[in-house]
């Protein structure tokens, strides 16, 4: 096994794959990362909001160093990867258990806006931090399972539409993003105001913000949500189906 200490190296050694970068955090304090020929792992402590053990590679070589990972970082982190790999990963380590599956989406570059969409009132803007409480309440309301809220580390800013009278009708975050990979977080829209493409509008906003920041943009959405796929992949977002495990209780 071989120790990665930048994320340089995480880059090259994974071939400059999004979901690896974005875990390695640009080698922020607690992440680790390791290389076994073409497999790699990398331990992200609190990347949204869980430890992380994000692996890619030939099964064969990531088996045992999902072992060594969870044995140097600890049995809180929980493998993620493609899903074929990640279920492939659970049957050859009796220890570990399917406990999720998901999509990543990822792009460099947004699909142009529809057209008649460009121009509507009520652009997305950054909040101020003393909106916090207002959009506690939107995801509270519109989107309670947010795994990105107001407050938490690494909860970097928020956007949000607001209609003529000053209420917050739909919001975004960057939150959790590194340096080489944006990520798009705690997308809600209150439910009077669905259907309006309000959703649609502040995503794009946050994700060109990102991709101008970052190189590139991601998102993590959960596999009923075909109506965040759809606004998603109009953006311009590739999706990719991914897996995470956990040690069994």
């Amino acid at each position: 096994m071989r120790e990665l200490v930048s994320e340089a190296e995480v880059a090259a050694a994974s071939g400059d794959d999004d979901l690896l970068v974005w875990a390695a955090q640009g080698m922020r304090p607690g992440v680790r990362a390791w290389a076994y020929g073409d497999a790699v792992a990398v331990a992200s402590p609190e990347a949204s909001r869980r430890d992380r053990l994000v692996v890619r590679g030939a099964p064969g070589r990531v088996v045992p160093l999902v072992r060594h990972a969870l044995a140097e970082a600890g049995p809180s982190y929980r493998p993620l990867g493609d899903a074929a790999l990640v279920e492939q990963v659970v049957e050859a380590v009796p220890e570990l258990e399917l406990a999720a599956r998901f999509s990543w989406m990822g792009t460099e570059k947004l699909a142009p806006p529809r057209e008649g969409t460009a121009g509507r009132e009520w652009p997305p803007e950054w909040l101020a931090d003393s909106a916090a409480p207002e959009v506690a309440a939107l995801l509270d309301a519109a989107s309670p399972g947010s795994y990105a809220v107001p407050g938490l580390p690494r909860v970097r800013r928020w956007a949000g539409v607001r209609d003529g009278s000053g209420a917050l009708l739909a919001v975004a975050a960057d939150a959790w993003s590194a340096p080489a990979v944006g990520l798009l977080a705690g997308v809600a829209t209150a439910v009077p105001a669905r259907g309006r493409g309000l959703g649609e509008r502040v995503c794009r906003f946050v994700a060109s913000a990102l991709i101008a920041e970052h190189g590139r943009a991601a998102l993590m959405v959960d596999d009923w949500n075909h109506a965040a796929f759809a606004v998603y992949e109009r953006l311009g977002f590739a999706r990719r189906r991914v897996a995470a495990a956990g040690l069994r209780a």
